[in-house]
């Protein structure tokens, strides 16, 4: 069963909410968040799980619940905030939930491609399911979907979802066929499926979490006191008083339900975490892989205050993803930290468009200066990446304009010179900055992008230092989008990946 309100369709994934132009900023993929716990209001805990991870997705969101005989599904597009109710919640009755948050990165921005995504199977068991990530082979897949007819050639669930979780969705459930339960199904769907996932699904009765064989993206166990949860960040446990037991392990498959935590490897290869969890994605107060979020960007600010220093009055972040860096920066150089840009937490994705007069007022809805604090000082700005290099050009703009007398720019990040096919959208090659310029020299490239954006200065942090703050081994992360290097292949049928090996094999 699946029910649904009604709200408008959020703008198109690759536009900024205020200027209606191209995106300036990494998008991140999507929130995950599972809880079993029968007695309890499973559908509010993974309301507020969801919360939590909202900042890994804001253009749909949705929450399935079962009580054994039935699987309810309501989802939207908008905000979670947007989607939910009180009224909505209480209609969620049952003793196991699943939960997502959306960024498109396969499939359009529309009702459809919302999760979790609902099937029946052929022997009438019900299957709810939630993805994070993003598939290599969904070509593949898809076309075997297509071939068994569980799918229309022109779409899926109601001739409309065009995402890799749906074709995942429709292969699941054909698998659980008589005499076959969800989790053999799983046994053999999951070791045909490439790149990079992690999967919460139930079938009403038991929550099964799944995360690929490379661990691109986090997933993690927490305990409640009469159950389990299982989210993409340790801040989602925090917010449900869940005590955090583990991280899953990649190619690990685990089944929650009155029997406890039954878990099994469906396979084993070398690990990929994403490095841009630790820089961008993840929450700062999350913990990835034993390492919290938080410390490691501090200590990329400290060390591009030691290799790119300069002679500034303060050190201020581009907020909010910019502020543990910067504040590194400031107690490694001694420079006095002070938060010069004030930003407005009320601005995010909207379903009003604004006016042609609006979009040229653009950075100002989201942040605006503080002119007592910049007149007449010599600024150290720090942010987390640059993409295109817009928004950091409209910024500097504006710094000028309240009175700076320089502004040195330090990114908490290498370069962005690739695409990420993994489960995070970023421009096309020839779109990002760092290719516009430079001859892939960084020194020469850093000197492009100040040129560009209008900055006095500009440092990036090296690769290695960047990685040597996760205090993860090198390789056991994915760095891709910095280096080019994808330890996951890339996928077929992708115009920007067919790039990219033009790129590399030196055709483009």
């Amino acid at each position: 069963m699946v029910n649904t309100g009604a709200a408008a369709e959020p703008a198109g994934p690759a536009q900024d909410e205020v200027t209606g132009q191209p995106s300036d900023e990494p998008r991140e993929e999507c929130g995950v968040f599972g809880v079993w716990a029968p007695g309890e209001d499973v559908a509010k805990l993974s309301y507020f799980g969801l919360f939590a991870l909202q900042h890994r997705g804001q253009e749909g969101a949705g929450i399935a619940v079962g009580d054994d005989d039935n699987i309810v599904v309501f989802k939207d597009t908008g905000l979670v905030s947007q989607v939910f109710d009180e009224s909505v919640l209480n209609a969620l009755q049952g003793d196991v939930a699943i939960g997502h948050t959306r960024y498109s990165t396969a499939g359009g921005n529309s009702w459809d491609n919302v999760q979790p995504m609902f099937r029946t199977s052929p022997n009438g068991t019900d299957v709810a399911l939630a993805h994070n990530g993003n598939l290599t082979n969904y070509q593949a897949l898809q076309e075997e979907a297509i071939a068994k007819r569980l799918i229309p050639a022109e779409g899926v669930e109601g001739q409309g979802s065009s995402s890799d979780t749906a074709v995942v969705s429709a292969l699941l459930a054909d698998g659980i066929r008589e005499g076959a339960s969800l989790i053999d199904a799983a046994r053999e769907l999951l070791p045909r499926i490439e790149g990079a996932f992690c999967f919460m699904v139930t079938d009403g009765r038991t929550l099964y979490a799944a995360r690929d064989p490379h661990g691109v993206r986090p997933l993690v166990l927490g305990r409640l006191e009469n159950g389990w949860v299982v989210a993409s960040e340790t801040c989602a446990l925090d917010i449900v008083g869940a005590t955090f037991v583990r991280d899953i392990e990649p190619g690990e498959l685990i089944a929650i339900d009155g029997s406890g935590v039954r878990t099994e490897r469906f396979a084993s290869t070398p690990r990929a975490h994403c490095v841009f969890e630790y820089v961008y994605v993840a929450r700062p107060d999350s913990v990835i892989e034993g390492r919290s979020v938080h410390a490691s960007r501090i200590d990329i600010g400290k060390r591009l205050a030691s290799v790119r220093p300069v002679d500034a009055d303060l050190v201020m972040p581009v907020p909010e993803s910019g502020t543990p860096a910067a504040i590194g920066y400031a107690e490694e150089s001694g420079i006095p930290f002070k938060q010069g840009l004030m930003k407005n937490a009320y601005v995010g994705r909207t379903f009003i468009q604004p006016s042609d007069t609006l979009r040229q007022l653009g950075l100002r809805l989201k942040l605006n200066p503080v002119r007592e604090i910049i007149d007449g000082k010599k600024l150290v700005v720090v942010d987390d990446s640059i993409v295109r290099g817009n928004t950091q050009r409209k910024l500097i703009t504006m710094l000028r304009e309240a009175g700076a007398a320089e502004v040195h720019v330090r990114i908490a990040s290498p370069p962005v010179k690739w695409p990420c096919f993994y489960g995070i959208d970023f421009a096309s090659p020839g779109e990002l900055i760092a290719n516009n310029g430079g001859g892939g020299d960084d020194t020469a490239v850093s000197e492009s992008i100040r040129t560009v954006i209008g900055a006095d200065s500009l440092a990036f942090v090296s690769t290695d230092d960047m990685i040597a703050a996760t205090r993860q081994p090198a390789d056991t992360l994915c760095a891709a989008c910095f280096t080019g290097t994808y330890p996951l292949g890339l996928p077929e049928g992708n115009p920007n990946a067919d790039l990219v090996r033009r790129i590399q094999k030196g055709e483009y």
